[in-house]
């Protein structure tokens, strides 16, 4: 809730709050707890004493253990908390939650493909088959740049989606389907109208296989080619860029029409998080999806290492004890992934989290999750694999925003909602990325890369819901076709990154 005091305690039962502006040695607390040292904007100050191995909380989670004795107006960072085991109750479908339908149902101008699907963008998509071909897709790419596509006003762009890999891996490895999996749903897609896919021609990953392995048939809005079999890469971009003037005219013959706001499928993303991200901008973000649910949409949440120590929370709210136990054999092997590769799951927060006031994995989680809002855990999905069910759903990937979200998009996201408390400027090929600020600092520093400023929540000036209402309305009018920040700066074409498991060979 806005608060005018210089701490938010977001919970009565919590050992810290977050410090709302800089504090300084000596000042005095609201509370009459002296601050120790000088604590960072949103850092955390304890506000209740903690023995060395007793548990800290926050959320009224625990986010760590007290490393050594803490006393209150002491700053709780890195050198006095770290991780430890605890075990969690899992209590499986116990919170049941179920949203009332909106009373007012909403639209937004979406573009209905032949098949149904709905698309909030209109482009023709270049895609390569091997990182051989990536510099080929980006050239025919490049031509259609400025006034080149004035005539066909309907074409929201003509975009590359250069491979980084493609070859190097078994052809039945799991490595490959992820690969080609990946690949087919960028293919499918509906915000591409049509899609030319381009290889080098003798790489692991053969187009022919590709199209047999996802159920693809080349055809008139799907089409493709190889520099070896064309004659060479300069023959390739030409006839590239003949084969996208021939499919202009077909992609430009779209209108927008009015269509319900359950056709939206928006990913969820956070990067750059800091300690204000679960008190903003991640909640705001959930308000909104709790607004889309009631609308019949659905909600993508993502990254699997930056739930852990969370996931108690969210399979309390699964429809049914299969996807909550799905969601935990998700977790298990990532425990088995990291451990066989020498890794931890606190190898999270980043520097850059550190720096803006997270101290564990357990504390990033818990905000991370709150981008998911109060909704029912509907179903739980591998990397990249189609989205069927409505409400919020789970896709396992890593944290890493490139991979995570490229395994959205995959998935047939239509619209990506991405939070930031440091100031990533991340956008996705073929999906409008919406990009949040948590916090005014941020705003005031990077606003030319921010959307919608979510500081006003931490500052005591706007609440959650004002905010998430103003974001819903975002939403909608970028579905419909208003331009984001990280569009308007071409942020996207180099951002593809589908998840590399296994050896590369």
């Amino acid at each position: 809730m806005p608060s005018p005091q210089p701490v938010i305690l977001l919970h009565e039962q919590d050992d810290v709050a977050i410090a709302r502006e800089p504090l300084a040695e000596g000042q005095v607390l609201p509370s009459g707890i002296r601050v120790a040292s000088a604590i960072p904007f949103g850092h955390k100050v304890a506000v209740r004493a903690r023995a060395k191995g007793e548990p800290v909380r926050r959320y009224n989670q625990i986010i760590g253990f007290a490393s050594r004795p803490i006393a209150p107006g002491e700053h709780v960072h890195l050198q006095n908390l770290e991780m430890g085991d605890f075990l969690r109750d899992y209590a499986f479908c116990t919170e049941p939650i179920t949203l009332a339908p909106a009373a007012q149902p909403r639209s937004f101008q979406g573009i209905v493909r032949p098949d149904g699907r709905v698309a909030t963008r209109n482009y023709i998509g270049l895609i390569s088959s091997v990182n051989c071909s990536a510099t080929a897709v980006r050239r025919i790419a490049d031509h259609f740049r400025g006034e080149a596509l004035k005539d066909f006003p309907n074409v929201d762009g003509v975009v590359s989606i250069p491979q980084t890999m493609g070859c190097a891996v078994g052809n039945d490895s799991e490595a490959m389907e992820i690969m080609r999996r990946t690949m087919g749903g960028y293919i499918r897609h509906p915000n591409f109208a049509a899609v030319i896919v381009v290889g080098l021609g003798c790489e692991s990953n053969q187009i022919a296989s590709l199209f047999t392995a996802q159920g693809l048939a080349e055809g008139k809005l799907l089409r493709s080619m190889t520099i070896q079999e064309t004659g060479g890469t300069g023959k390739t971009i030409a006839r590239g860029i003949e084969m996208v003037k021939e499919l202009l005219p077909l992609a430009n013959a779209v209108t927008r029409v009015s269509v319900p706001a359950s056709e939206l499928v928006v990913a969820l993303e956070c990067g750059g998080s800091d300690s204000c991200s679960g008190i903003s901008a991640n909640p705001v973000l959930g308000n909104a999806v709790d607004r889309l649910v009631a609308q019949g949409g659905t909600a993508i949440l993502s990254e699997t290492p930056e739930i852990y120590g969370a996931e108690h929370l969210l399979t309390r709210r699964a429809v049914s004890e299969p996807v909550g136990r799905k969601l935990i054999e998700r977790i298990r092997w990532w425990e088995e992934y990291c451990a066989r590769s020498g890794a931890e799951m606190n190898n999270n927060p980043s520097a850059g989290n550190k720096e803006g006031g997270l101290t564990t994995i357990l504390e990033k989680s818990l905000g991370a999750i709150a981008k998911a809002g109060n909704s029912a855990l509907a179903a739980v999905y591998e990397y990249a694999e189609p989205v069927t069910a409505r409400g919020m759903v789970f896709m396992d990937t890593p944290g890493y925003d490139a991979v995570a979200t490229t395994g959205q998009i995959a998935g047939g996201s239509n619209l990506m909602v991405f939070t930031t408390g440091r100031g990533s400027a991340y956008g996705g090929t073929a999906v409008p990325s919406i990009k949040l600020a948590s916090n005014t600092p941020l705003w005031n520093r990077q606003s030319e890369d921010m959307d919608l400023n979510c500081g006003g929540v931490v500052d005591g000036t706007a609440s959650i819901d004002e905010l998430g209402a103003e974001l819903f309305e975002m939403m909608l009018r970028t579905a419909s076709g208003e331009k984001t920040k990280s569009e308007l700066f071409g942020y996207g074409e180099l951002e593809f990154a589908p998840w590399h498991v296994g050896a590369v060979m």
